[in-house]
């Protein structure tokens, strides 16, 4: 259809209902087609139309996956944070030992955060296929 395009020099105008043509519409969305036009004209010649189907609650998964992505982010921003902010703090001797407990902690805390975004990245890259 690459080369045709240029010689395209009649036109049709067709007039649809509301409804039909939110039907064709819908069509056309769900179809890897760009142009309602090449939908149609593909359609009309029966040539092939390539449409895409995703499963909703797969979707769904993925929408909560990527805001839980981000909130791991943030937590692990935030407790980083703190540990750098703590380590300001020590002089006082009763938080040398909470210190050294909290950087263990976030050690444990940031390769967990890192465990799940490389579990997630895998799952949506194995969807987007």
């Amino acid at each position: 259809m690459e080369k045709e395009n240029s010689n395209r020099t009649r036109r049709v105008s067709v007039r649809f209902t509301v409804k039909e043509y939110s039907i064709i519409e819908k069509k056309w969305k769900v179809s890897t087609c760009r142009k309602l036009s090449d939908y149609i004209r593909r359609y009309l010649f029966n040539k092939p139309v390539t449409t895409n189907y995703r499963n909703a609650s797969l979707d769904d998964f993925m929408q909560e996956m990527i805001r839980l992505r981000t909130e791991l982010n943030a937590l692990g921003n935030n407790f980083n944070q703190s540990v750098k902010k703590l380590h300001t703090l020590n002089h006082i001797p009763e938080f040398k030992a909470w210190i050294l407990s909290a950087a263990i902690e976030q050690k444990a805390l940031l390769n967990k955060v890192e465990e799940i975004k490389k579990n997630i990245q895998k799952i949506s890259e194995k969807w987007l296929q």
